[in-house]
């Protein structure tokens, strides 16, 4: 009888929930710095910090690790000596696997497919960055597909479409994992702007994705027309179908394939490669591929944000890279949460959360050096800016800044030399006694801490 794969885990649980319920509280995580593939990797080696939130990473990243584990072990049943006089596997076999598979989408098999399987199949191709992954991605897209009642498999057009790139960008302007056009994402309430684009948010495009899918269904009726219109858009599957229709006395096409040689070529292989990644995805160990680390941590959590906020505030304070910061949170264009109007969500390791709590006040304490250029159109009030400047102007005084003087030249003023430094002009104001921003004179000394 095999065991079961999460039975060592559970003396974690019970650390967890004995922490929470006598209320004891641990060291704070350890900062985390350097290679980012060694900071994906932060709770697969053993405990790597002492806090409740870390043993809740750890726990989360093991639990989706051996999920996948699960189900090739024991859900997948494949034989590895079914092999041709060439090495390569037999047609026979490939079809067979493809019917194993439990799907409403058809999923036939053909010489245009088998090209397909055997370059997703290939050993150091783009399926073994995508494993690893899809380990992050692919839950956030099972829960959306499972609440709006679609095929687990449409999970992976993403691949397809970006290869599970947050930031995928095309030629032709479609941008994120699911390749939204600007127009079709507004249209699914994703924002777009100069500081937001959601068509790059995992969540909440994913989300846009499933309504698009089954408006597309509603219309199509077949899985294999919906995933062609998704490529190519309706009207070309459209055109497709009537093209269809003239030539066989009005008869109508029910599938894919009966429109295949009537589609765009770029399109006539999205469908065979939705097939061939889905087996290449279902039976990755039968042709010895090997995830890759990801690149982030698997175990995240989310802290709604209600004020601008630039990511190297979080980094510089909790010393998180801040290209791991960035993959977890691709919407964010210019690095900045935009929180003026609304709150944002800010996606973090798990093992950061109670930590970003802890240190707020010094995070949002350094708005001042990060958001300097955005300060003007932030909407900070009053209280916060000058609550800013004194905590600046105080952490300067017990030592915690350093010092440098400025000498004024002709035609200076102080909001160029405040952008220069990263500080604002209230705060040379006050550390100068300046009572008139305008009453500079060449050769003045100014005081700046930084």
């Amino acid at each position: 009888m095999r065991k079961t794969l999460h039975r060592p885990f559970v003396p974690i649980v019970v650390r967890i929930l004995a922490t929470i319920v006598v209320g004891t509280t641990f060291g704070s995580a350890g900062a985390q710095t350097g290679n980012t593939r060694t900071f994906g990797l932060l709770a697969l080696n053993g405990l790597s910090a002492s806090s409740y939130d870390s043993l809740l990473a750890h726990y989360k990243q093991r639990t989706v690790v051996d999920s996948y584990e699960t189900f090739v072990n024991e859900f997948i049943d494949v034989d590895l000596d079914r092999v041709d006089m060439r090495g390569a596997l037999s047609d026979e076999v490939y079809a067979e696997r493809l019917r194993m598979m439990a799907t409403e989408i058809q999923l036939p098999y053909n010489e245009v497919v088998k090209k397909y399987i055997q370059n997703y199949t290939r050993k150091g191709g783009v399926m073994e960055r995508v494993l690893g992954l899809a380990r992050y991605y692919f839950p956030i897209f099972e829960e959306a597909l499972y609440r709006y009642k679609l095929p687990m498999e449409l999970k992976m057009l993403p691949v397809i479409e970006s290869a599970l790139i947050p930031r995928a960008e095309s030629r032709a302007a479609a941008v994120g994992l699911w390749q939204f056009m600007l127009r079709t994402g507004k249209y699914y309430g994703l924002e777009i702007n100069s500081f937001i684009d959601e068509r790059c948010d995992p969540v909440k495009s994913t989300d846009a994705a499933c309504r698009y899918l089954r408006d597309l269904y509603k219309v199509y009726g077949d899985w294999t027309l919906v995933i062609a219109a998704y490529n190519c858009g309706p009207g070309n599957v459209n055109k497709a179908l009537a093209r269809f229709r003239s030539a066989h006395d009005g008869n109508g096409a029910k599938t894919y394939w009966d429109i295949y040689e009537y589609l765009p070529r770029e399109t006539r292989g999205y469908i065979p490669a939705f097939i061939a990644a889905s087996y290449a995805y279902t039976y990755y160990k039968a042709h010895n591929l090997n995830p890759t680390t990801p690149w982030h941590p698997l175990a995240t959590d989310t802290i709604h944000i209600d004020r601008m906020l630039h990511l190297e505030q979080v980094s510089s304070t909790l010393n998180i890279p801040i290209e791991v910061l960035r993959g977890l949170n691709p919407q964010y264009s210019v690095d900045v949460v935009p929180a003026k109007a609304q709150s944002y969500p800010l996606t973090l390791p798990q093992e950061y959360v109670a930590s970003f709590i802890r240190q707020s006040r010094q995070i949002y304490g350094k708005d001042s050096l990060y958001l300097a250029k955005y300060l003007n159109i932030s909407n900070l009030s009053e209280e916060q800016l000058t609550a800013t400047s004194s905590r600046s102007s105080a952490g300067t005084s017990t030592g915690k800044g350093s010092k440098i003087t400025y000498k004024i030249k002709s035609g200076d003023i102080l909001g160029r030399i405040a952008a220069k430094y990263h500080v604002t002009v209230k705060q040379l104001m006050s550390w100068n006694n300046i009572k008139n921003e305008k009453a500079l004179r060449p050769g003045q000394t100014l005081v700046i801490y930084r």
